[in-house]
């Protein structure tokens, strides 16, 4: 097959770009600077000059990249402005516009299939429900980045018409070597900025880099048109469980950290919020609902469809995913 990919240069996509080659397919990679251009050249695909922001444009179809989507049978949405805090706006512009106008220029040439990487955090409005499927209503996520993922699944889903079939795929915290959330955590870490929520027992899902990759080359050819998958490594745990040997490949001990029990943590991560909202700070509080709605609710995804019509197994472990992080 020829793919279309975006956000090639990034974390998840030189890992889908790495395994397409690999297994033979051609790869068009957008890339917005010369550097993104020699990283995704790197990886094995052809660069494709181009920006996903010149699709807010008033009339997007003028770009000259758009065109390269009539050789491809496929494109691949992985390019996300991914920040658990700012205003709606700024996710409905970095976000939604460019995906909705991608997919209609997508359909416009004739593309068989359309794959949207997603998130699970669409899914946060669901707050008392700790088991959650793609038949699960979401409500409404208290996250301005998943209300607007929210949104954009919903626009692609009404919109799909013509030949273009369109599959989205939902992880949750994608982990693994080359991850740039590990820097975020471990500079908080050894500031001593870190705390647990009611000391870390609350569980949560999470996806390795290469699971999430293979089971973005399965909807390439499966998958119901309009499905939608929650895909994570099948394995649930505390988030203590998880977080504790992760921060261990960077040698962090995350052992003596404090807790703040979520009685008190949800009603300040609010408070936080609002204020910085007020005052229009542009970098997150200390504390937002995001990282209160990670780590204190009990949240695990059901990834029964993805097995059964995708034909998903994850195949890296937790164990498998840390040694290579520590090699």
């Amino acid at each position: 097959m020829k793919i279309f990919v975006t956000g090639g240069s990034g974390f998840v996509g030189s890992a889908l770009i790495h395994r397409l080659v690999a297994e033979g397919h051609e790869v068009l990679a957008l890339a917005r600077s010369d550097s993104s251009g020699r990283r995704v050249r790197g990886a094995g695909a052809d660069p494709v000059p181009g920006d996903l922001a010149d699709l807010r444009e008033a009339d997007p179809r003028t770009r000259p990249w758009l065109a390269r989507l009539r050789e491809v049978d496929a494109v691949v949405h992985v390019a996300a402005h991914m920040k658990f805090w700012g205003p709606d706006s700024l996710f409905e512009q970095a976000n939604h516009v460019p995906t909705v106008a991608l997919h209609a220029a997508s359909v416009a040439a004739g593309v068989r299939r359309f794959v949207l990487v997603s998130a699970a955090s669409v899914s946060t409005g669901s707050q008392r429900l700790p088991v959650v499927d793609e038949l699960t209503p979401e409500g409404k996520a208290n996250i301005a980045y998943s209300r607007v993922k929210l949104d954009t699944e919903r626009a692609l889903l009404k919109a799909r018409g013509g030949k273009t079939e369109l599959v989205v795929l939902r992880p949750p915290f994608i982990w693994g070597r080359g991850m740039a959330t590990l820097d975020e955590l471990t500079e908080v870490a050894e500031a001593g900025r870190f705390s647990w929520i009611d000391n870390g027992k609350h569980t949560v899902d999470f996806v390795h880099v290469e699971n999430l990759v293979g089971s973005i080359l399965l909807a390439l050819t499966r998958g119901r048109h309009g499905g939608v998958y929650y895909i994570t490594d099948g394995t649930p745990m505390p988030i203590r469980n998880f977080l504790t040997p992760l921060l261990a490949t960077r040698g962090v001990d995350l052992s003596r950290s404090r807790s703040v029990p979520m009685a008190i943590a949800a009603p300040m991560a609010a408070m936080m919020d609002r204020t910085a909202r007020l005052l229009r700070r542009k970098t997150a509080p200390p504390l937002t609902n995001w990282l209160v709605s990670w780590t204190g609710r009990d949240r695990a995804y059901d990834i029964t469809a993805a097995r059964t019509e995708l034909g998903y197994s994850p195949d890296v472990t937790l164990e498998k995913g840390l040694a290579e992080m520590k090699s």
